[in-house]
């Protein structure tokens, strides 16, 4: 299944999003873009790789497009207001499935460690921009993964280790730049220990 759909936030922004998947998959996965003011949106290389490959797999994708992205309302928050994106994200697939994944790249994996932060969902981040992310120490109480690039040239790989060291999250290294260029599989499969 594939659809087009809107999410209305809490504060009433209308955002562009798309479903992906089985029609009542086991599993959906929220999955947030990167940054917006630097072409960032759902259908990034990397958010379309991911999206096939776990609905292949028989798990439900949710994609949107932050407020102040293309065709959704709004205006950039600054990482602040986006996290309200996530939860209405999250409210549309806790509709859809019994279980929720929280998942981001970059600076949306940065909304979805903030949105977690406050919640009980699993999540995986993949090279998250850090001075957005929340303290890492917010995050121990929650199932996680976090993926670095190991020639990331925005995020620091290092400090994302050390990040997922003090968030107890499992660690994967990718031998990729940020982009993740044809590593969509890789970065889908880093799911895995989410979903067994």
């Amino acid at each position: 299944m594939e659809a087009s759909t809107e999410l209305i936030t809490a504060d009433g922004v209308v955002l562009a999003a798309r479903l992906d998947g089985p029609p009542t998959p086991a599993v959906t996965v929220v999955w947030c873009h990167p940054h917006p003011l630097y072409g960032g949106s759902m259908f990034a290389p990397l958010m379309n790789g991911v999206t096939d490959a776990l609905s292949d797999r028989g798990i439900g994708v949710l994609r949107f497009n932050f407020r102040g992205g293309p065709d959704s309302g709004g205006v950039h928050g600054g990482g602040v207001d986006e996290v309200a994106d996530v939860a209405a994200a999250v409210e549309l697939a806790e509709r859809r499935s019994p279980r929720v994944i929280v998942a981001g790249w970059s600076f949306g994996g940065a909304m979805a460690l903030a949105h977690v932060a406050g919640d009980d969902k699993d999540y995986l981040a993949v090279a998250p921009y850090l001075p957005l992310a929340p303290h890492p120490e917010q995050m121990t109480s929650r199932t996680g993964v976090i993926v670095a690039a190991s020639r990331d040239q925005v995020v620091d790989h290092d400090g994302v280790a050390d990040y997922a060291q003090h968030a107890h999250a499992r660690f994967v290294t990718i031998d990729s730049d940020h982009f993740f260029v044809s590593k969509a599989t890789q970065v889908a499969d880093a799911f895995s220990p989410l979903l067994a």
